[in-house]
């Protein structure tokens, strides 16, 4: 009797164990969330600002914050924007800008990398350093560029230099903790051909979340503008590729409407606060401690009465 008792004990635990480990497994692996990333797109482009600028304001508002700044470009500590304008003359035009000016010197999350030779923000009347003020809209690098290019907010633009790539990383402001924004946008600046400059987007774990063509604004006209931004629901964006044109700024390149150069230069910058990066297991982890919690069960199996 006493043995009986035992083994029907015994059973019971073994079922509850596996029934136990069943149930775990499933709600571990249930508790991953589903790695779906919705977009809300923004675009535009044509003459003037006023063309862009409607889309612009209301990506503004996908992103939340407001219509007042506060210190650091922060709209309610929700969005942030850069437009250039407030730049020091000692880092402007014919000066390149340090990447990182934007989040040690003025602290807004944004580190900058390209393959090229640096970063360069144009030339304003008011700069007052050796060589300035530069010729506006980066007509110190050639001086076709002052007609071509303008800017969305008066006076400064911005490029990379030897190369038509800018990298924007995203970090707590001014830390080197690496974070992630729940959206970002750009002003561009004569934008001519289609589908060729873009935004690459980059969530964690640098996973590309896609890429996105920038309107273009096919007229021989200068002082055209183009806006592309781009938005989550949460934060999910690590990292934004620009590309901007098929061709790097420099003496003797110039822009020529319908091809084959289109240079292209950017203006404003608006993105979502960065936040922290959220760990969360992933479902291989989850999946090995449920095979380790059935093993334990067969073990228990084996165990003698």
């Amino acid at each position: 009797m006493t043995s009986g008792i035992l083994i029907v004990s015994s059973r019971r635990w073994r079922a509850s164990v596996l029934l136990a480990t069943a149930s775990l497994a499933t709600g571990l692996l249930a508790s991953v969330p589903t790695q779906v990333h919705a977009q809300l797109i923004r675009s535009a482009a044509g003459i003037g600002a006023s063309a862009v600028q409607g889309a612009f304001d209301q990506f503004r508002i996908d992103l939340g914050g407001g219509t007042t700044a506060g210190p650091g470009g922060s709209f309610g500590g929700i969005r942030r924007e850069i437009n250039w304008d407030a730049l020091p003359f000692g880092f402007s035009a014919p000066n390149n800008m340090p990447a990182n000016f934007f989040n040690m010197n003025s602290q807004r999350g944004v580190v900058l990398s390209t393959p090229g030779a640096g970063f360069q923000v144009s030339g304003a009347l008011a700069d007052v350093g050796t060589g300035q003020p530069a010729a506006a809209n980066f007509g110190n690098i050639d001086a076709t560029y002052s007609s071509v290019f303008s800017p969305f907010s008066a006076q400064r633009l911005f490029t990379p230099i030897s190369s038509n790539v800018t990298d924007v990383s995203f970090f707590l402001a001014g830390t080197n903790t690496a974070g992630l924004t729940r959206g970002f946008g750009s002003i561009f600046s004569d934008v001519d051909l289609a589908n060729i400059s873009s935004i690459q987007l980059f969530g964690a774990g640098n996973v590309s979340l896609g890429s996105f063509f920038v309107p273009n604004f096919a007229q021989a006209t200068a002082a055209h503008f183009s806006f592309l931004g781009v938005s989550y629901a949460t934060p999910t964006i690590s990292r934004v590729r620009i590309t901007t044109g098929n061709a790097a700024l420099s003496s003797g390149t110039t822009d020529q409407a319908g091809g084959p150069n289109d240079l292209v230069v950017m203006d404003d910058f608006v993105f979502g606060e960065v936040a922290a990066v959220q760990v969360v297991p992933e479902p291989a982890t989850l999946g090995l401690l449920a095979v380790g919690m059935i093993a334990v069960g067969a073990f228990a199996r084996k165990r003698k009465v």
